[in-house]
C-alpha cells in the first residue's frame, strides 16, 4: 500500500509513517519545511517538500498520484493564530481533498478534534477565542469533505494527546466521553484503519480497554 500524510513531521504523523513503514508499505511525506526531510528519511519515508498554505491542486495531486490512500494529519500547531488555524487546519485539509479527487484517490483519513460540535454556534463562553478557531477550522474542514462522493472519507477525533507510552487499547466509537489518549495509540488506530479499509466513518478516540485490532474491526 502506498500512502501520503500530509503535515508528516508531526507527532502522531512520525509515529504513523514509522509504523507503516515497519510493515513494508510505502510512504511519502508532505513537509513545508526542507529542514525536516533528514527526519523522515530517518523513518523510511520518502519526503515531499510542499507548503500546502501555498501550493495548487495540480501541485499536490502530483504528489498523491498512485497513492493508495491520502492523510491530512497536518495543523497550525501551538502558538499559531486564529488565522493560521484557517488556513491550515481548514485550507489545507480541503486542498488535499480537492488533490485527491483530482488524482483519482479516494479513501482520506482526516485527523480532528474531539470537541468540534463545541463550537458550532461561535466560541462558547469561557473557551479561549484562538482554540475555538481551532474547533471551527477542524469542523469545517470536516463538513466541506465527508459530503463528498468522489471520496471515502473517515475521520478519527482523537482526545487530548499524550506523551504516555501507548498502551495498545482505546475506546473508538461515536458519543465518546471526553479523555486523554496517546499519541503512539492514535497513530496505531490510523494505521490500523488504513489497514483494514475502514471508510465511511466519524468516530471518536480516547484511551480505553479494547484492543485497537479489535476497535478497529468493530468499525461498520
Amino acid at each position: 500500500m502506498r500512502v501520503v500524510i500530509a503535515g508528516a513531521h508531526g507527532q502522531v504523523a512520525r509515529r504513523l509513517g514509522r509504523l507503516l513503514t515497519g510493515d513494508g508499505h510505502s510512504v511519502a511525506g508532505i513537509i513545508r519545511n526542507p529542514d525536516h526531510r533528514a527526519d523522515l528519511e530517518s523513518d523510511g519515508v520518502e519526503p515531499v517538500v510542499v507548503d500546502l498554505e501555498q501550493a495548487t491542486v495540480d501541485d499536490v495531486a502530483t504528489v498523491l498520484k498512485g497513492a493508495d490512500a491520502v492523510v491530512f494529519a497536518a495543523g497550525a500547531g501551538p502558538g499559531s493564530g486564529a488565522e493560521r488555524k484557517s488556513t491550515v487546519d481548514k485550507g489545507a485539509a480541503l486542498l488535499l481533498a480537492d488533490a485527491a479527487e483530482r488524482a483519482g484517490v479516494r479513501p482520506y483519513l482526516l485527523v480532528s478534534s474531539m470537541g468540534v460540535e463545541q463550537a458550532r454556534q461561535g466560541t462558547p463562553r469561557g473557551m479561549d477565542p484562538v482554540f475555538a478557531a481551532y474547533l471551527q477550522a477542524k469542523l469545517a474542514a470536516e463538513d466541506r469533505i465527508l459530503p463528498r462522493r468522489a471520496l471515502d472519507t473517515t475521520i478519527v477525533r482523537p482526545g487530548g494527546l499524550t506523551d504516555e507510552p501507548g498502551t495498545g487499547r482505546v475506546t473508538l466509537t461515536h458519543g465518546v466521553a471526553p479523555g486523554t489518549v496517546p499519541r503512539d495509540d492514535v497513530a496505531a488506530v490510523l494505521a490500523e484503519i488504513l489497514v483494514a479499509g475502514k471508510w465511511n466513518e466519524v468516530v471518536e478516540l480516547v484511551g480505553g480497554d479494547t484492543p485497537i485490532p479489535e476497535a478497529v474491526a468493530a468499525l461498520p
